[in-house]
């Protein structure tokens, strides 16, 4: 009856924060039924329509709800602050990164379907609330909405064997670790007899040894650690990789990920803030796995997308070093690095997809031969990216790693730090397997110059990122210092 009282005090000023995700969902139920209506030839409109939607969305961002306190809305489900404003910028910004990337490939494939831009914009609805939930019926409805539209876009080109596999790997994996996100959460209600975060923290913090949540916040965080696909939960990360239309790849690597760690980050600075030691045991094993895992793993790999597949993996581990201090700098790194490593894929990706050779997308990594001679703009701009992801300095990818690598030194735990740094050591050799390719192995045929211009947008935008960010490293660290704080309020 209380939360009924609460839904009914429901007004503007309490809307008003939510505008980005109302705006985007009523567009995309909009444009459902233009596309309904008109079928493929709502295509060039539709695409166009889901690009201005995120950006005009992104703006109600700076004109919305500015106070620095937190503020509960929808019945105390959602919380707007600091945070989850600068979480929500991120995820528009890799939303907007992905549909430019997708813009040409609709044009140049078979696959000329409305649905497709229609399940981004869906997508990003659910991923908009992932970062704001405030309430474990949120979080699972805003995560199965976000879900749910990405395993469509795994499978969604029928045709071909490896696109079907992938996306019936990816709903059933998907389907598991909702299980186990529906079993830790029902631990965590028989326990603590509420749903709602801040009771939750409030309960667990005056329980001595609350056994039972404990085994429930494993399992919540077990399902989410399947969204970041940290190890043990990341077998399904390569196959959908290589199987899934490449934009849509582009997207599993540039935008699920930040939300799902923006939920992350969340539940342990909130209702399992008390219960930080024990989450930390979790947080690093995942963390070592992950690096080790796809370091070596990597190693191994001929495919391209499945290499950035692995690289994905290593990469969360690290970013998960940044919360186990459980500190606001802490927080922060892992702010800082999600940002440039969406960055830095998204500009790995508008390479990628700007390589063909006699119209057919080159996936292997020996297909890169001769590219520093034949396109010396996308191969020096690929070299850049892959420089500053192997984390080599002056480039973002160094500081972002810095950042990271220091908050798990000044938490005090040095050892993990170090397994750090000698992962990121040998996940570099694959990297600069590529580079090597690139410039000094003869050409095998000829590349295709049809790079669009979306996607040198996204290239030169990315590249230009890496380089002005070692000049200005501390801006971006304080605006996610400001956003990490507004949780430990």
């Amino acid at each position: 009856m209380e939360w009924v009282n609460k839904m009914t005090a429901l007004n503007w000023v309490t809307i008003s924060p939510l505008m980005p995700e109302i705006f985007t969902a009523v567009a995309g139920l909009l444009l459902l039924l233009v596309g309904a209506l008109r079928g493929k030839s709502s295509v060039p409109f539709i695409l166009s329509a889901v690009l201005v939607t995120f950006f005009v969305a992104s703006c109600f961002l700076f004109f919305g709800y500015s106070d620095v306190r937190p503020l509960d809305t929808m019945g105390g489900m959602v919380v707007v602050d600091g945070f989850s404003k600068w979480m929500r910028l991120i995820i528009f910004d890799g939303l907007i990164v992905s549909t430019l990337l997708l813009v040409t490939w609709l044009k140049d494939s078979q696959m000329y379907k409305f649905e497709i831009p229609i399940l981004y914009l869906l997508s990003g609805v659910g991923m908009l609330f992932m970062v704001s939930a405030n309430n474990f019926l949120a979080l699972y409805v805003s995560l199965e909405l976000s879900s749910l539209s990405l395993y469509v876009l795994a499978a969604i080109n029928r045709d071909r064997l490896d696109s079907t596999e992938a996306g019936l790997k990816y709903f059933i994996l998907g389907a598991l670790s909702s299980g186990l996100l529906l079993f830790g959460i029902s631990l965590i209600y028989g326990f603590t007899g509420s749903l709602s975060f801040a009771e939750v923290g409030g309960i667990l913090s005056q329980m001595e040894m609350p056994a039972g949540a404990m085994v429930g916040m494993a399992f919540v965080l077990a399902g989410l650690i399947f969204k970041i696909s940290g190890v043990p939960f990341h077998m399904w990360t390569p196959d959908v990789y290589q199987g899934a239309p490449t934009p849509v790849t582009a997207l599993f690597a540039i935008v699920p990920k930040v939300a799902a760690f923006g939920l992350i980050i969340r539940l342990l600075t909130g209702p399992f803030l008390s219960l930080h030691e024990q989450a930390a045991q979790i947080l690093i094993f995942v963390s070592v796995a992950s690096m080790v895992v796809g370091a070596y793993a990597g190693l191994a790999q001929e495919n391209f997308k499945r290499l950035m597949a692995y690289s994905s993996i290593s990469n969360m581990g690290y970013a998960l070093l940044g919360l186990l201090s459980g500190q606001p700098e802490g927080v922060a790194a892992v702010i800082l690095y999600l940002m440039v490593y969406m960055v830095m894929v998204a500009g790995v990706f508008a390479v990628l997809m700007g390589l063909k050779r006699q119209g057919h997308a080159i996936e292997n990594i020996s297909d890169f031969a001769g590219l520093g001679k034949s396109s010396p703009l996308m191969a020096y701009s690929l070299v850049a990216l892959l420089f500053s992801m192997s984390g080599i300095p002056p480039l973002a990818g160094f500081f972002a790693k810095l950042f990271i690598f220091q908050a798990a030194v000044a938490g005090g735990f040095f050892t993990v730090a170090v397994i750090g740094v000698l992962a990121s050591v040998v996940a570099s050799y694959y990297y600069l397997r590529v580079i090597k390719v690139m410039l000094f192995d003869e050409p095998i045929g000829e590349f295709d110059h049809d790079c669009s211009y979306s996607r040198k947008v996204v290239m030169v935008g990315a590249v230009a990122f890496i380089i002005i960010f070692t000049f200005v490293p501390n801006y971006l660290l304080d605006q996610a210092q400001l956003a990490a704080s507004s949780l430990f309020q």
